[in-house]
């Protein structure tokens, strides 16, 4: 029988923390098994350098009924990771959570009631973020500067615990973006959704994985995925400064004329010639990263390789490559 709910889990180097996860998870679960709600856990392993990959195995051979993990061969990225759990799931509710700790496994049951409410996307806010001062900072600017630029209504982009209806996930599931941003993806699919506010927690061991290039890198994949917005401002300004720059070189002229030969605005010359050229290089960037997308698009290569599935069948314990 299909679960009702699938529990989509990325890891990657968290052989330190993955037994105080279980500890919570599947308590939380058992808990929600026993009000009638079943499930199943889908680990993807992300292409771990530590024991997390033999750590996630020996969970899988002590609860297989509930248990699958999805094992890379390389280093895809947490969206890919979760994009690979959801093709593996088969629940109604699909349910993402960092393994991490910072997000809590009991506030699962939270996002199910919310979802049997008639609901297809419920995301969630971090009632009181447990991150470094500048990383929070950081995340509530870019919050901002998305939603101007994407009219995309998500009031806590970075946090993963989020439950997504099968209606949403077989749309993901349809997609074949190199580069995306998955809660948003999932946020242009849902036809009803809605968010609520949950618990956040200190990292319960290891260290976070996302650095600030990182970061970086991931807003660069939300703006350019899901508009072309900074395309338009850039030809926006690109007008206003050309105006800006046959006006100076008018008042120049008309200066020259009345005033004769100077050389007291050279330097302004220099500065305004700088200027520009700065201008037209974070154009260049700009329009280079949604090439490189479309490259990246055309080529047509695997999204990610899985090495191996561990799952258990109606007969035994199967291991699918």
């Amino acid at each position: 029988m299909k679960p009702e709910l699938s529990v989509v889990i990325p890891v990657y180097n968290e052989e330190t923390g993955l037994a105080q996860l279980y500890a919570r998870l599947y308590p939380a679960l058992d808990a929600l098994a026993a009000r009638g709600v079943s499930y199943e856990i889908v680990f993807v392993n992300d292409g771990s350098r530590d024991n997390t990959a033999s750590i996630l195995a020996d969970q899988f051979r002590l609860r297989p009924d509930v248990t699958r993990v999805v094992l890379f061969s390389g280093n895809y990225g947490q969206h890919m990771a979760i994009l690979a759990g959801f093709q593996a799931t088969r629940g109604e509710i699909v349910v993402t959570l960092d393994a991490d700790l910072q997000n809590p496994p009991e506030e699962i049951g939270a996002l199910v009631d919310k979802m049997r409410e008639g609901y297809d996307y419920v995301g969630s806010i971090r009632r009181k973020r447990q991150d470094s001062a500048w990383r929070t900072y950081a995340s509530k600017a870019m919050n901002r500067f998305r939603e101007k630029i994407t009219r995309l209504k998500i009031t806590d982009q970075g946090n993963m615990l989020r439950a997504y209806g099968r209606n949403v996930i077989d749309l993901i599931n349809q997609c074949s973006e190199v580069n995306t941003f998955v809660p948003a993806l999932a946020y242009t699919f849902s036809r009803n959704p809605t968010e609520i506010t949950v618990e956040h927690e200190e990292r319960a061991a290891g260290e976070s994985k996302y650095s600030l290039y990182s970061l970086i890198r991931l807003n660069f994949d939300l703006m350019t995925g899901f508009s072309i917005m900074p395309l338009q401002w850039f030809s926006m300004l690109g007008m206003v400064l050309s105006a800006a720059s046959a006006l100076l070189v008018f008042l120049l002229l008309v200066r020259r004329f009345i005033l004769g030969s100077e050389a007291e605005g050279l330097f302004t010359l220099f500065a305004i010639a700088f200027f520009m050229m700065g201008v037209i290089l974070f154009g260049i960037g700009l329009l280079g990263e949604y090439v490189g997308r479309i490259y990246q698009q055309v080529r047509g290569r695997p999204r990610y390789v899985v090495q191996t599935i561990l799952e258990h069948t109606s007969n035994d314990v199967s291991e699918t490559n």
